[in-house]
């Protein structure tokens, strides 16, 4: 009997590290480069994040939009954030909603009022 607890037990404890390691959170803190492809066409900008906790902000830089702030949120392995910016004097919304596939790579979608698009990026 005392045997079956332990084993039980064994059981129980490996399959809560298993869950906890499942759900461990990336940190996307640093560099990475994104490819994107919506209406305006294709772009690579290049986006540095700090993540605290669910908070990130960091710093937007493309040809398009020239350099630009940006804040938003990583929750487990969805990642939203928002640049605003302008293109010409006319002020611009970029909102990206994806998902971290692992700590070097992120995939998902950009919606503005001119158009949606996809994005991938890479950690530099």
């Amino acid at each position: 009997m005392r045997g079956r607890f332990i084993s039980l037990t064994v059981i129980v404890v490996s399959l809560a590290a298993a869950a906890v390691a499942q759900t461990a959170k990336v940190d996307v803190s640093g560099v990475w480069i994104f490819s994107v492809e919506s209406a305006a066409g294709s772009s690579s900008p290049t986006v540095t994040f700090k993540q605290e906790g669910e908070k990130i902000t960091g710093h937007y830089s493309s040809q398009l939009v020239g350099d630009a702030p940006l804040v938003g949120t990583v929750k487990d392995q969805t990642i939203d954030f928002t640049i605003t910016g302008e293109i010409q004097g006319t002020p611009l919304v970029l909102k990206y909603t994806g998902t971290i596939e692992n700590k070097d790579s992120m995939k998902g979608k950009l919606s503005t009022a001119f158009g949606d698009g996809t994005f991938t990026a890479k950690r530099k």
